[in-house]
């Protein structure tokens, strides 16, 4: 079988798959799905610069694993605010007052 096919069919399996497994996630689990879901991606950081570090002499290699490092700490940064934002909806009245004490 072609490759290119093989690839499809398992983007397709992995697609379904993971869409039936996040309907079922509890909302009260989501928070700590997202959290480690951010997690996973600082490895694509990791990647992307290993991709844009070693690719010498490849300028189209080194663009994309800048653009992918690039955006790859966007969404890991974006993603922890997100989530810092979340669990403060589930701090109590004490907490929140040690907090704004802080600032």
């Amino acid at each position: 079988m072609d490759p290119i096919v093989q690839a499809l069919i398992l983007f397709t399996l992995c697609v379904l798959i993971g869409f039936e497994i996040i309907t079922k996630v509890p909302p009260i689990l989501h928070t700590p799905l997202v959290v480690a879901s951010h997690a996973m991606a600082a490895i694509m950081v990791v990647s992307a610069i290993e991709v844009a570090g070693t690719s010498e002499g490849n300028l189209v290699a080194q663009i994309l694993g800048g653009l992918a490092l690039l955006l790859g700490v966007i969404n890991v940064v974006g993603g922890y605010v997100i989530a810092d934002r979340m669990l403060a909806n589930f701090k109590t009245g004490k907490a929140k007052a040690k907090d704004a004490e802080k600032v």
